[in-house]
């Protein structure tokens, strides 16, 4: 066999195997539903439809926290009326941050659990840590270290937007993921 045509071979094999692992997906295994039993959105804001978008990032480089279309720039859970486990819905946005902190080992986070107005401040504080508690239980149970996990509870204080009927409520009772070291 001559350079040129081992050459040609060793190209083509090397086209063959970068093309094979190009074309290659990865999927996460899927888990049995975790939150509330109710499936139904009716109350729920309409940008908290869960989003259709994979992990994947869009670019290479890119950073997937901040790519809209990314699950991982999803960082909003949101509950039923006086409810703590979140909706089904939103466990794909569990899973994929899970999966980003297995494979970012010095990323940490904080869950803020939010309520909305009705209950007293007492009342609303709690249900927020509950809320937060939730999400990070889900997290644990998918391998992440409690120690990279603070939860902490806003109760009614951080409404967003600002409003006093069911539209509003239903987005000020959430629970927020923000990253504390990326």
């Amino acid at each position: 066999m001559t350079v040129k045509s081992l050459t040609l071979a060793i190209a083509s094999s090397l086209t063959v195997l970068l093309g094979g692992c190009a074309s290659e997906q990865i999927k996460e295994p899927s888990a049995p539903a975790m939150g509330s039993a109710s499936s139904a959105t009716a109350g729920a804001p309409q940008s908290a439809q869960p989003p259709s978008a994979g992990l994947a990032p869009r670019s290479l480089g890119a950073n997937p926290l901040h790519d809209s279309g990314n699950l991982l720039a999803k960082r909003s859970l949101y509950y039923d009326f006086d409810q703590y486990d979140f909706k089904s819905e939103y466990r794909p946005i569990v899973e994929a941050h899970a999966a980003f902190l297995r494979s970012h080992a010095s990323a940490t986070l904080r869950i803020e659990g939010n309520a909305d107005e009705r209950g007293s401040r007492e009342y609303n504080l709690a249900l927020g840590q509950r809320r937060a508690d939730s999400v990070k239980r889900a997290l644990q149970l998918m391998g992440i270290a409690d120690q990279r996990i603070e939860t902490t509870s806003w109760g009614e204080e951080k409404p967003t937007p600002a409003g006093h009927d069911e539209s509003a409520w239903a987005q000020h009772r959430r629970s927020d993921i923000t990253y504390t070291q990326e």
